[in-house]
Order: structure tokens, then C-alpha cells, then sequence
């Protein structure tokens, strides 16, 4: 079981940055794949960025492509938090974005659809002023 809790939103103008951090609660956090998604009203959930462990001490990042560049996610094992760090934002970057956490293969990429996480936080609000 993992409990996850988003902090880090607010309000950030076009070309500023947000730093969101997600904090794991248990004591396998480590064994867990990590993703960061988005939701505006009306639509989908959209994967934005995920962590996953190779099996060894590497880990492999992924990004959906519009955020490549811009954002980047990180996770600190020992202090069990997941971070994505946003810069440029734009308008369209506002949503309310969640973590997420599940475990997967390491022999496969990550997924990006929502249905295959299996805990999430309550989601921080980001909005991006033109």
C-alpha cells in the first residue's frame, strides 16, 4: 500500500517555473515506477512524465513529447518523493497533475495510460497565465 500526496502548484506566468513534489508513504517505495499526469476538465488524464527503475541502479526517465526539454522528473529514494520540475510553462501546461505510482517490468517502458497505476494523490492545481 502507498499513499501519495502532491504538493507544489499555484500559479506560475508563461516562460516561469513550478517545482511540484509528490511524498510516498511505506517502505517499498523504491520497488514502485513513478508517473506524473494531467487532467483538464473534460478530458483524459494525459501521461506527462514517469521514472522507472532498469532493474539495476539505473533508472529511465520518459516524457510526453510536448513537455521534453522542459520538464524533468527525479525521485529521491531515501527521502521518498517524487519531483517534476517545470520550466518555461505555457498556458497550456495548466491542469491539475497527479502522482501516480504502480509496478511494472522492468523489461518493458513504462505505461502511460492511467489504468495501469495503481495509487494516486488527491492532484495539485497549475495554472499558467498568458
Amino acid at each position: 500500500q502507498v499513499q501519495l500526496e502532491e504538493s507544489g502548484g499555484g500559479l506560475a506566468q508563461a516562460g516561469g517555473s513550478l517545482r511540484l513534489s509528490c511524498a510516498a508513504s511505506g517502505r517499498t517505495f523504491s520497488t514502485y515506477a513513478m508517473g506524473w499526469f494531467r487532467q483538464v476538465p473534460g478530458k483524459e488524464r494525459e501521461f506527462v512524465a514517469g521514472i522507472k527503475s532498469s532493474g539495476g541502479r539505473l533508472y529511465y526517465t520518459y516524457y510526453l513529447d510536448s513537455v521534453k526539454g522542459r520538464f524533468t522528473i527525479s525521485r529521491d529514494n531515501a527521502e521518498n518523493t517524487v519531483d517534476l520540475q517545470m520550466n518555461n510553462l505555457k498556458p497550456e501546461d495548466t491542469a491539475v497533475y497527479y502522482c501516480a505510482a504502480g509496478r511494472f517490468s522492468p523489461m518493458k517502458p513504462l505505461p502511460r495510460s492511467d489504468r495501469e497505476y495503481n495509487y494516486w494523490g488527491q492532484g495539485t492545481q497549475v495554472t499558467v497565465s498568458s
